[in-house]
């Protein structure tokens, strides 16, 4: 990998100045401050950028890496557009201090950072489809094909989210999880008459208001001689009208996204298997449609969810938790898991607290907490634990079922604290992904639209536990 060939577009990087009053560097007649995800264009002969590291640190990688590829994809497109023929591969000469971990970020940026989404009758725009990196790192062709995997899974993430609701039914959903499931990932999808033998009242209550019916998603990756076992649980709302708790016109289009935990957890168990990694996974994702109608449920309800356990209804638009309840007392009776991961845009308080770059995590086991978040630091999601308060956990206990589905306190903890009560006393973690899950602009690898939050998360933490 450590040869440059001529001819084909190339790029460099270069780190900036130590010291904030050094003047800019000036590279081939191109002046640049180093700083990470400037990118200039060198004159001369065929397209060349020079692009900058900041310090060197490795999220700084993954920023430059998306700031270049959005340049060169840029420059494609003008040259395609005044008549120049397409190039389709570029040439990426890293600094030789680049190690593995620089590697996977520059990667990860790369990847994801030109990521398009368009339903259009038009053409595509023209895009670079080879990065080929120049690199003296003899371990560079395992690390880039592993940061594929991780790209790509956010990628998938992405694309389910994004799809627009009048596409994207429960069974849609469902169907195209069996697709791309893959060769190792046994996939079985169960319909509402399976739902209501089963007793799954919290995802037939949220569903029943859309003459689209919910479906319930079950992925298992068993790998021989694993011997630890995930479950992963994704909440899979298809659009969220709100229910007869009807949410406010402004924002409710994003709403096609609030099936962005069900979606990371389908594309984390992809990728898990693609990875081959050593460890049992069962992925649950109840996926529903909250709708407006003569038959949808009601506040004042009491709704009796797998395992006989009941919940008092004050907000249909606190379906999140209805369905991940059944799913969660599903997946625990019935495989027994070592470990429960679940993932949701569930409280829109977690983005008042943390705001949009951040995920919420929650956890009721300090060792499962510590590899979540180190798994989100390997792989560029950020997390911060939030607190499971015991003074409010008499909150969720119910007057007239046995828990309420909105107790009174603070929004984000309260809905975990009301999760728990479905998790059998296991080590636990919850990821509230309300804020994280979608963007409205550029920053690093992220485009505006769903982001893809959480499955690299997901499937690094099943390689810590392999």
């Amino acid at each position: 990998m450590a040869e440059p060939r001529r001819g084909v577009p190339a790029a460099r990087l270069v780190a900036a100045p130590d010291n904030d009053d050094v003047e800019p560097l000036e590279i081939e007649g191109v002046r640049i401050s180093g700083k990470a995800g400037d990118v200039q264009t060198v004159p001369g002969d065929g397209p060349r950028w020079v692009a900058g590291l900041g310090g060197g640190e490795p999220k700084e990688y993954r920023k430059t890496g998306a700031a270049l590829v959005r340049a060169v994809n840029a420059a494609l497109a003008e040259d395609v557009d005044h008549g120049g023929k397409a190039f389709r591969a570029v040439q990426l000469a890293l600094p030789e201090e680049a190690d593995g971990e620089h590697v996977t970020e520059l990667v990860l940026g790369l990847l994801l950072g030109g990521y398009r989404y368009k339903v259009s009758g038009e053409d595509p725009k023209p895009s670079v489809r080879t990065v080929r990196l120049v690199t003296e790192n003899a371990a560079a062709a395992s690390l880039a094909a592993r940061a594929s995997a991780l790209a790509a899974a956010t990628a998938l993430t992405r694309d389910l989210a994004n799809t627009p609701s009048n596409v994207k039914t429960p069974a849609w959903l469902a169907d195209t999880a069996s697709r791309v499931a893959g060769p190792r990932v046994e996939a079985t999808v169960r319909d509402e008459k399976w739902l209501a033998a089963q007793g799954f009242g919290g995802v037939l209550a949220v569903g029943g208001g859309s003459a689209r019916p919910p479906r319930l998603i079950e992925l298992a990756y068993r790998p021989q001689g694993a011997s630890r076992h995930l479950l992963l649980v994704g909440k899979g709302i298809t659009f969220d009208t709100g229910g007869l708790s009807i949410k406010p016109a402004d924002g409710m289009h994003l709403m096609r996204t609030d099936m962005a935990g069900g979606a990371a957890v389908i594309a984390a168990t992809r990728a898990i298997a693609a990875l081959e990694l050593p460890v049992r996974v069962t992925a649950l994702v109840p996926a529903a449609e909250n709708h407006v109608s003569g038959s949808s449920y009601r506040p004042g309800d009491i709704v009796r969810h797998y395992g006989g356990k009941t919940t008092e209804v004050a907000n249909t638009d606190a379906e999140g938790r209805m369905v991940l309840a059944d799913a969660l007392a599903y997946g625990i009776e019935r495989f027994s898991p070592d470990y429960v991961v679940d993932a949701a845009t569930l409280t829109g308080a977690m983005k008042v607290s943390l705001g949009l770059r951040t995920g919420g995590l929650f956890a009721s086991d300090d060792s499962l907490a510590a590899l979540v978040s180190a798994a989100g630091a390997r792989v560029g999601e950020a997390w911060w634990r939030m607190p499971l308060v015991e003074d409010y956990a008499d909150n969720v206990r119910g007057e007239f079922g046995d828990v309420r589905q909105t107790p009174p306190g603070p929004g984000g903890i309260t809905a975990a604290l009301f999760l728990r009560e479905f998790t059998a006393g296991l080590p636990w973690a919850h990821l509230d992904i309300a804020g994280p899950a979608r963007s409205e602009k550029n920053y690093d690898e992220v485009v505006p639209g769903a982001t893809g939050f959480a499955a690299r998360t997901l499937v690094e933490l099943a390689a810590s536990l392999g």
